[in-house]
């Protein structure tokens, strides 16, 4: 026996609450992850789109339609803003109520009140364009991200395309076509929808863990207040790039770098100022160096770089460029910014690696300070400043 319309959306509502309320209490609200909580937006758009669509063939279709289509582009429109934040920051909102306005617009443009597939174009574009693009974002990520994002962005491509083919089956035909009510009417596409959205809530709590996962291990890694990479974290990268560089027989040089005078900001201007100042000096850093280069902040205003391949005089250079770079940007918060001393030490030409380097241009940065501030000294190769 054909099941009908009707009886099928009934059941895909009470499975789509289903897993609403599952994903919710075990998912959501153990990771909070932004995943999670994009899935469960996309879940309850497409429980309330689907629930309002069984308002169609009565008096309340005029908006029930309009009303389905918007709620079930805005559902694939999650789905989407979910994928990117595996990788980058979410869609800009504007992007993201785009594709709802527009299926709003030619929805209500196209009588719904006597025509069950009103804006039907438009919604089945969006639902392919959106769906598509979620796909896109899963298989952008590392392959190592997981072990269900390639599988997960395969079955929305896949819903992309049927998506597609409903597009194109209704531009040649009409909804009414035979190809359309057989192929991808509305019985086959709640039977789909109801079986992905089952498959893919369970292996996006995977997904959902491994986000937080990944933010933990983050937020274990990086200065909060700067944004750089914290004391342990650089030195256990640095040394893991010194082990590299040596396999190639290649050189680099290590900064110390320290804010000069920072207590007499922090008492004059308050500590406002001094992280301001602390901030400040961390952009100045991110935006002269490579991108291969290693920046943190090693302790209190004292910061710390490693630089591959680069030799200490030109390391000096760079220094210099930093701090020209601090003060043109300026702060909003602290009248002046401070000056900043740097040591510079070459790595990869004696014992001891990392932690000699360190030494040698901790001592570089004291003589620094001890000849005026405000400047770069470079250690020698035994460890005396030149």
């Amino acid at each position: 026996m054909m099941l009908d319309t009707a009886t099928l959306r009934v059941a895909l509502a009470l499975v789509d609450l289903t897993l609403l309320m599952l994903f919710y209490f075990i998912t959501f609200r153990r990771t909070r992850s932004p995943y999670s909580g994009w899935w469960c937006m996309a879940l309850l758009l497409f429980l309330v789109g689907n629930s309002v669509y069984l308002l169609g063939g009565t008096a309340h279709q005029g908006w029930a339609i309009p009303a389905g289509n918007v709620l079930l582009v805005a559902g694939a429109a999650s789905i989407w803003a979910g994928g990117r934040s595996l990788r980058a920051p979410s869609p800009r909102p504007w992007h993201l109520a785009a594709g709802p306005a527009a299926t709003a617009v030619a929805s209500v443009l196209d009588h719904p009140a006597t025509n069950a597939w009103a804006g039907g174009p438009v919604y089945l574009g969006f639902m392919a364009v959106l769906i598509g693009l979620a796909a896109r974002e899963l298989f952008l990520l590392e392959r190592d991200y997981s072990r269900v994002h390639r599988p997960l962005a395969v079955g929305a491509g896949i819903l992309a395309v049927f998506y597609l083919g409903r597009l194109f089956a209704y531009l040649i035909k009409g909804p009414d076509g035979p190809v359309f009510t057989s192929a991808f009417g509305s019985v086959p596409m709640t039977v789909l929808t109801m079986v992905t959205l089952v498959v893919a809530s369970f292996t996006m709590a995977d997904l959902s863990y491994e986000q937080q996962t990944r933010e933990l291990r983050a937020r274990a890694t990086v200065d909060g207040l700067t944004g750089l990479l914290n004391r342990s974290a650089f030195l256990d990268l640095a040394e893991n790039e010194l082990r590299r560089l040596r396999r190639t027989g290649t050189t680099a040089s290590l900064i110390l770098a320290d804010l000069d005078h920072f207590k007499t900001i922090n008492d004059q201007f308050g500590h406002t100022a001094g992280d301001a100042a602390l901030q400040a000096f961390a952009r100045a850093c991110a935006g002269t160096v490579r991108s291969t280069d290693l920046v943190g902040r090693y302790g209190g205003e004292e910061f710390i770089l490693l630089l591959p391949g680069v030799t200490p005089d030109r390391a000096q250079e760079i220094a210099a460029d930093i701090s020209v770079r601090l003060h043109q940007t300026g702060s909003a918060i602290i009248p002046r910014l401070p000056t900043v001393s740097y040591g510079i030490a070459a790595t990869g030409s004696g014992p001891g690696g990392l932690d000699a380097a360190v030494v040698s241009a901790d001592a570089a940065l004291y003589q620094a300070k001890m000849l005026g501030r405000d400047r770069a000294e470079v250690a020698a190769g035994d460890g005396t400043t030149k």
